[in-house]
């Protein structure tokens, strides 16, 4: 059974950083591609982040040069690292694979001074 759950969320000061973790189970995040999205309130969820089997990793214009993504094979964890904060990164952050099309239930980021 394939499960993706995500932890970390919470509230950050405008410049500060958080670091979303994304548990998976049922499948091995070494051999699938994995993603960050999110949504903010009245908005469409959006891509933030991906990583690749091969470690490639691509980025949404918004996040890029502020956000990491990546992965820890032993503890079958995807984590997204924030920083540089910005009141508009407010969202819930989701975590996604392709491969299957799994979502996880979201975690809440609050970026609020």
């Amino acid at each position: 059974q394939v499960q993706l759950v995500e932890t970390g969320g919470g509230l950050a000061q405008p410049g500060g950083s958080l670091r979303l973790s994304c548990a998976a189970s049922g499948f091995s995040v070494r051999t699938a591609s994995m993603a960050w999205y999110r949504q903010a309130p009245g908005k469409e969820r959006e891509f933030v982040a991906q990583i690749t089997p091969g470690l490639s990793t691509i980025y949404a214009d918004s996040v890029k040069g502020r956000f990491a993504i990546s992965r820890d094979n032993d503890k079958n964890t995807v984590y997204l690292q924030m920083n540089r904060l910005k009141l508009e990164d407010a969202a819930v952050y989701y975590c996604y694979t392709p491969a299957g099309g799994f979502w996880g239930q979201g975690t809440q980021v609050t970026v609020s001074s």
